[in-house]
């Protein structure tokens, strides 16, 4: 933030450039969702429209505004008009005169304008070129395509041209496996004219030299532009504390570094280790008393580090945060909309606070969208929500000609800079799957990309590779963001320039992007076989909810194979996946509303598998994060919150697996079944784990205790238990585990187990009933049931999060359950009106034979 005059522009208008009407247009914006505020088309997510709007990218589009200027800026020395966001091919006029020509998407783009304008009358227009039309002559002119796996160019009418990877714009624009192609126009950031006289302060950048519990050694790096020589003293103020430096400048751009120690400083933790605590610091740039120019930044002081050191069995993958080493817990975050504007604060804020009431400490933002908005990056500090940061490569290869490389530098460089006092981001990485994809070193391997070129093709596309996520990337980093690690690619072993290099399934460093379950349809136990150092990507499909569904489709379309349906399924053989799961997995569902339920509880499942997994095998694997936390338009997909920002049954059981202790059960053994306890906490684990064997009528046939005394920040193996002598003659399919974790003064922890696959037991239609209550926790809910009901599902009308759902009720042993809406995020009324709640179990959902 700085003192800077500056001011908004208001009233535009746009047009198709062909056109002579003038529109009212919204900005921040887009041609898409201006059209579509107008009626000029239909709904892009409802139904097929999706295919009724590709003309819109083929077309050139003007943006105007016309604008009086304040008497107190219009005074000042230099105007300078900034854009924080075109995107993308833009040539931007003021009263008729060319002041800049912008090219990414990524870049902020700024010009004086003090030349050109005056006090009052003027006009500011924008002419964006297509990004289609201007991109063509790249792929003609390069003479071979480019791999660019998910850029749906059949779907915008191009056959199989895809241009996607010469513009520096969000690759998801172009389509994704989960996503639809609308390859958008228009100014998608802020736009004002800012105005300074002498001096001001670009930025401010607080570099974290040394931190721990005792002291933080920082320094201010302090960007000063004057324009005129000057004697100031640099003042940097933090928590009553203040710093300060005397320095005389010439006109013109200048660094100054103000050395600042604070003792005993207050750390930045992630989510579950402590407090996310942040320090405000202002810069001041003086005349005797007087600041001329200031400067305020927020930021958290933490020593973080990427730990990769050779072992036993390799090499290690994880984040040492405050010298701790964190096991991160999360999901890959991709755009929340496919038109970026759209995205209000209450959107960010639901998506970050349920990925704290989730238990997550991590997400990554993948390299296929956008660099986020300053909003997401807030609330993952003060969450304490570690990010995993991309720069925006994905899955294709890209030119490396020198306009482009000069290009990507600008990008990397302005978002590097805007980023870089966020605590919450822990690492660079330099693209998504590209690496693996393309496995330079071996013959046969990746993706069967390199097969389409020859030996000359092959190197210049790989140097061109290489230039970007081997030279030019990592020196940014290091540049402007010393001490943050950056990792070329995600996945990967290590950069040895061999075979070694390239991530695969059972490999023992580096990180792995697991897919064998899902797109291999190889059975969720095998999510126990592979597990690496870090799993930073793995998932299962899911649908939606019905009311969800239905914001996209008829009663007429509720069918797998309809037209809509597989309009919002992207990736081709998604449908008849879940479908082939269900089978192998579930009971066969009753209708498609019981389909719809049945593929979230199916997805649920196979997340579970997969996290408690990875987190069994601490410290071995030190991350599991699942693609994916949630959706940029109503879809199927692997998603755990849809686009409506609903919990599916995945985030309500990723909740429960994530739990900073948690108890869980490796039953892939033919006879035994093992029980772990594992701890993310810095204080051990003392109590006792009561093991109960309980028939589905709710009789407990048998019960032990057992002592549990785990250290911090670890896990074991606690229990092998023989299932035979367990069951005693029981019947496997009407009998089940139930274990509670009781620490004193503390929530139980509980988690089931059957001895039997789901679509085997045996469900009896459950008779729910649910009352208010109220203790010293708060209002709640309390159900209880007859019979085991299985996967019990609450949903309401009012738009919210229940504390626990999609959990198995067994007799004899009520659940409590509370209701967060998402309207201020304050208690709903429907938790003191149990009859507002809709409550169902799997019985309900199960056709029966």
């Amino acid at each position: 933030m700085s003192t800077n005059l500056s001011q908004r522009f208001e009233n535009w208008t746009f047009k198709a450039s062909e056109d002579q009407e003038w529109m009212p247009a919204q900005v921040p914006g887009c041609v898409h969702t201006d059209l579509l505020r107008l009626g000029k088309i239909p709904d892009p997510f409802y139904g097929t429209n999706e295919k009724e709007v590709q003309w819109i990218d083929k077309k050139d589009w003007e943006y105007r505004a016309t604008f009086d200027i304040e008497p107190s800026l219009f005074t000042q020395e230099h105007l300078e008009l900034v854009f924080d966001g075109l995107d993308t091919y833009a040539d931007v006029y003021v009263n008729d005169t060319h002041v800049l020509s912008a090219d990414n998407m990524f870049r902020v783009w700024k010009a004086d304008v003090k030349a050109f304008v005056k006090e009052q009358g003027n006009m500011l227009r924008i002419h964006f070129r297509s990004p289609i039309q201007e991109d063509l002559p790249k792929l003609e002119k390069l003479g071979y395509a480019l791999p660019a796996s998910n850029d749906q160019s059949d779907v915008g009418g191009l056959g199989d041209k895809r241009v996607s990877i010469f513009a520096r714009k969000a690759p998801y624009h172009y389509g994704w496996d989960w996503g639809p192609r609308f390859v958008t126009s228009g100014i998608w950031r802020e736009v004002r004219l800012e105005g300074w006289t002498d001096v001001k302060i670009n930025d401010l950048f607080l570099r974290q030299n040394e931190v721990n519990a005792t002291s933080a050694q920082v320094t201010a790096v302090v960007e000063v532009q004057t324009s005129q020589p000057i004697d100031t003293v640099i003042r940097i103020g933090a928590d009553g504390q203040r710093w300060e430096k005397a320095v005389s400048l010439q006109a013109g751009f200048h660094t100054v570094e103000v050395p600042i120690s604070i003792q005993n400083p207050k750390l930045w933790w992630s989510r579950g280790l402590g407090e996310a605590y942040r320090y405000t610091f202002a810069a001041e740039l003086l005349q005797g008393e007087r600041a001329v120019a200031t400067y305020e930044v927020k930021t958290g002081l933490r020593s973080i580090r990427l730990v990769r050191d050779p072992d036993e069995a390799g090499a290690s993958f994880y984040f040492e945060l405050n010298g701790v080493a964190v096991f991160a817990k999360g999901a890959n975050h991709i755009p929340n909309d496919s038109f970026i504007t759209e995205v209000t604060r209450e959107r960010y804020m639901h998506e970050i606070i349920s990925a704290a009431e989730s238990n997550m400490n991590m997400l990554r933002v993948w390299g296929g969208g956008f660099y986020e908005e300053n909003v997401f990056y807030d609330l993952c500090d003060e969450y304490g929500i570690m990010v995993w940061q991309d720069f925006m490569f994905a899955c294709s290869m890209y030119p490396g000609d020198e306009a482009f490389l000069n290009s990507v530098r600008h990008e990397a460089i302005d978002n590097v800079k805007r980023l870089r006092n966020h605590p919450s981001i822990v690492l660079w990485c330099g693209n998504n799957e590209i690496d693996s994809a393309w496995a330079h070193y071996i013959e046969n391997g990746g993706w069967g990309w390199k097969k389409d070129y020859n030996a000359e093709q092959r190197e210049r596309i790989w140097a061109d590779y290489e230039a970007i996520f081997h030279d030019l990337l990592p020196e940014v980093v290091e540049a402007y963001a010393p001490g943050i690690d950056y990792w070329p690619s995600s996945p990967m072993v290590s950069l040895t320039g061999d075979e070694k290099q390239h991530a695969h399934p059972s490999t023992s460093e580096g990180d792995i992007h697991y897919w064998g379950v899902w797109h291999n349809v190889e059975p969720f136990e095998n999510y126990n076989t592979y597990v690496g150092r870090f799993m930073s990507e793995y998932g299962f499909q899911s649908f939606p909810e019905y009311k969800s569904v239905r914001t996209y489709a008829e009663e007429e379309d509720l069918a797998l194979e309809s037209g809509v349906m597989l309009a919002h399924q992207k990736n081709g053989a998604g449908n008849r996946l879940i479908k082939q799961y269900m089978d192998m997995y579930l009971h066969e569902p009753k209708d498609f509303p019981s389909f719809l339920y049945m593929s979230q509880v199916l997805q649920a499942e196979a997340m579970k598998t997969a996290i408690e997994a990875h987190r069994r095998r601490k410290p071995y694997c030190m991350g599991t994060l699942y693609w994916q936390m949630n959706d940029c338009w109503p879809v199927a997909s692997w998603a755990g919150m849809d686009y409506l920002g609903r919990w599916k049954a995945l985030q309500y059981y990723a909740k429960r697996s994530f739990n900073d202790v948690l108890v869980s059960v490796d039953g892939t053994k033919e006879d035994v079944t093992d029980i772990y306890v594992i701890s993310d906490q810095l204080k051990k684990v003392e109590g006792q784990l009561q093991i109960q064997l309980i028939g589905f009528d709710g009789m407990v046939h048998r019960e032990e205790t057992f002592a549990v005394n785990v250290a911090s920040n670890s896990g074991e193996r606690l229990l092998s238990l023989h299932n035979a002598d367990w069951l005693e003659g029981h019947d496997a399919a009407t009998t089940l585990l139930r274990l509670a974790l009781r620490q004193e003064g503390l929530t139980d922890i509980v988690q089931e187990h059957y001895f039997v696959p789901s679509k085997d037991l045996v469900l009896q239609p459950a008779s729910i009933r649910v009352s208010g209550g109220a203790d010293e926790d708060g209002v709640h809910l309390v159900l209880e049931s007859d019979v085991l009901a299985k996967q019990v599902w609450m949903s309401s009308e009012v738009e919210g999060v229940f504390s626990d759902n999609f959990f198995d009720l067994i007799p004899g042993f009520p659940v409590k359950v509370k209701f967060t809406s998402r309207e201020g995020l304050q208690q709903a009324d429907v938790i003191s009106n149990p009859g507002a709640v809709e409550v169902r179990s799997m019985a309900d959902f199960i056709r029966v034979k």
